[in-house]
């Protein structure tokens, strides 16, 4: 039986680290159901367990202004690119 393996688009994130610097991202993500509301009322998405590319490109979208929301851009635009890889290493799944 031949298995293969999806490489990440990049470089991998340190789980360990991403879980030193999710406190800001648990305020929000971490609340079952929790509805946001500023600018409107909307509810927030769960992350733990998306795709690893996909939250790496997702909060690089929001720190550069390629996806709009305040909050989202004012909490990505802390974030390193390392800060993002290892975010994305935390919330996104090991198997």
């Amino acid at each position: 039986m031949i298995v293969l393996a999806v490489p990440s688009a990049f470089a991998a994130g340190d789980p360990e680290a991403g879980a030193q610097i999710n406190a800001q991202c648990q305020g929000c993500h971490g609340i079952i159901d929790f509805k946001a509301a500023y600018p409107k009322v909307y509810s927030v998405p769960k992350i733990g367990g998306q795709n690893y590319d996909y939250i790496v490109l997702a909060l690089k979208a929001y720190r550069d202004g390629d996806r709009t929301n305040e909050t989202m851009h004012a909490i990505a635009s802390s974030l390193s690119d390392q800060d993002i890889d290892d975010l994305a290493a935390y919330y996104s799944p090991t198997d």
